[in-house]
């Protein structure tokens, strides 16, 4: 019980460094941990008319690969299908959007995470 709290924190602590981050660098934030049949899109922004779904993903290791590389082709396929559902349920929205993907990986002795934005990421 206490891995899983320890992750749903520090997943939570890595979508508030990737918003602080895109708001930065001039993305709208509409909405965050919105949930669908298909999964939950972690961040809902706005850049220059065109919606933007984000997907955080953050690690504390590469014991495991790197953050972006944890996007495997069932997971696009589900942000995919959660970002047509946020569409629908919102239609009043623009229909332009892309699927970006925010890497956070913390590294030890260093201030501050190591922050890439793969924008696009799903084309």
């Amino acid at each position: 019980m206490g891995t899983n709290n320890f992750r749903q924190r520090f997943g939570a602590w890595g979508e508030r460094q990737a918003e602080a981050y895109l708001l930065e660098h001039g993305l709208i934030l509409l909405d965050r941990n919105y949930r669908t049949p298909y999964g939950e899109l972690d961040l809902v922004m706005s850049q220059d008319g065109q919606l933007v779904f984000v997907e955080v993903k953050t690690r504390s290791n590469d014991k495991f690969g790197l953050p972006e590389e944890s996007v495997t082709a069932t997971k696009k396929e589900h942000l995919l299908m959660a970002s047509q559902q946020y569409l629908a349920d919102h239609p009043e929205l623009p229909a332009d959007w892309r699927v970006d993907v925010v890497s956070i990986r913390v590294r030890s002795g260093r201030d501050r995470p190591e922050i890439t934005w793969f924008e696009n990421a799903l084309a």
